[in-house]
Protein backbone atom coordinates (compact mmCIF):
# COMPACT_ATOMS: atom_id res chain seq x y z
CA UNK A 1 0.00 0.00 0.00
CA UNK A 2 1.26 3.15 -0.79
CA UNK A 3 0.84 6.54 1.32
CA UNK A 4 -0.56 9.54 0.29
CA UNK A 5 1.60 12.28 1.25
CA UNK A 6 -0.85 14.74 1.88
CA UNK A 7 -4.68 12.87 2.21
CA UNK A 8 -6.93 13.87 -0.45
CA UNK A 9 -8.58 12.85 -3.31
CA UNK A 10 -7.18 15.22 -5.68
CA UNK A 11 -6.30 14.15 -9.35
CA UNK A 12 -2.80 13.66 -8.12
CA UNK A 13 -3.61 11.36 -5.27
CA UNK A 14 -4.40 8.88 -8.21
CA UNK A 15 -1.27 8.94 -9.75
CA UNK A 16 1.81 6.48 -8.70
CA UNK A 17 4.47 8.32 -7.46
CA UNK A 18 6.63 6.00 -10.08
CA UNK A 19 4.84 7.78 -12.90
CA UNK A 20 5.77 11.25 -11.30
CA UNK A 21 9.61 10.03 -11.21
CA UNK A 22 9.71 8.89 -14.51
CA UNK A 23 7.96 12.19 -15.84
CA UNK A 24 10.07 14.09 -13.85
CA UNK A 25 13.27 12.62 -15.05
CA UNK A 26 12.23 12.83 -18.51
CA UNK A 27 11.26 16.17 -18.54
CA UNK A 28 14.88 17.58 -16.98
CA UNK A 29 17.04 15.04 -18.85
CA UNK A 30 14.68 15.95 -22.62
CA UNK A 31 15.11 19.60 -21.06
CA UNK A 32 19.03 19.31 -20.28
CA UNK A 33 20.50 17.06 -23.64
CA UNK A 34 17.48 19.46 -26.17
CA UNK A 35 19.20 22.51 -24.85
CA UNK A 36 17.94 25.96 -26.22
CA UNK A 37 14.90 27.47 -25.85
CA UNK A 38 12.92 24.15 -25.96
CA UNK A 39 14.97 22.67 -23.18
CA UNK A 40 14.56 26.08 -21.21
CA UNK A 41 11.15 25.94 -21.79
CA UNK A 42 10.76 22.22 -20.61
CA UNK A 43 12.92 22.98 -17.57
CA UNK A 44 10.75 25.93 -17.00
CA UNK A 45 7.45 23.54 -17.02
CA UNK A 46 8.94 21.55 -14.75
CA UNK A 47 9.68 24.26 -12.29
CA UNK A 48 6.04 25.60 -12.31
CA UNK A 49 5.05 22.24 -11.85
CA UNK A 50 7.81 22.17 -8.58
CA UNK A 51 6.33 25.89 -7.51
CA UNK A 52 3.00 24.54 -7.47
CA UNK A 53 3.96 21.98 -5.25
CA UNK A 54 5.73 23.71 -3.09
CA UNK A 55 3.28 26.37 -2.40
CA UNK A 56 0.23 24.01 -1.78
CA UNK A 57 2.35 21.60 0.38
CA UNK A 58 4.17 24.56 2.38
CA UNK A 59 1.98 24.44 5.26
CA UNK A 60 2.50 20.80 6.08
CA UNK A 61 6.57 20.76 5.43
CA UNK A 62 9.05 21.56 8.53
CA UNK A 63 11.53 24.26 7.85
CA UNK A 64 14.24 21.89 6.83
CA UNK A 65 12.21 20.77 3.94
CA UNK A 66 10.98 24.15 2.62
CA UNK A 67 14.50 24.90 2.61
CA UNK A 68 15.78 22.07 0.73
CA UNK A 69 12.85 22.51 -2.01
CA UNK A 70 13.33 26.11 -2.05
CA UNK A 71 16.45 25.18 -2.79
CA UNK A 72 15.99 22.74 -5.25
CA UNK A 73 13.46 24.67 -7.39
CA UNK A 74 16.59 27.42 -7.31
CA UNK A 75 18.92 25.02 -9.03
CA UNK A 76 16.51 23.91 -11.68
CA UNK A 77 15.50 27.91 -12.12
CA UNK A 78 19.52 28.10 -12.82
CA UNK A 79 19.70 25.73 -14.97
CA UNK A 80 16.79 26.19 -17.11
CA UNK A 81 18.16 29.85 -17.11
CA UNK A 82 21.53 28.74 -18.60
CA UNK A 83 19.65 26.51 -21.45
CA UNK A 84 19.15 30.06 -23.19
CA UNK A 85 22.70 30.72 -23.43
Amino acid sequence: MRAPLIAGDGPLARVRPLVVFVVVIGLFAAGVLVGGPIGAGLLGLLAVGVGVLLATTWSVLRPSERMLRVLVLGVLVVVAIAQLR
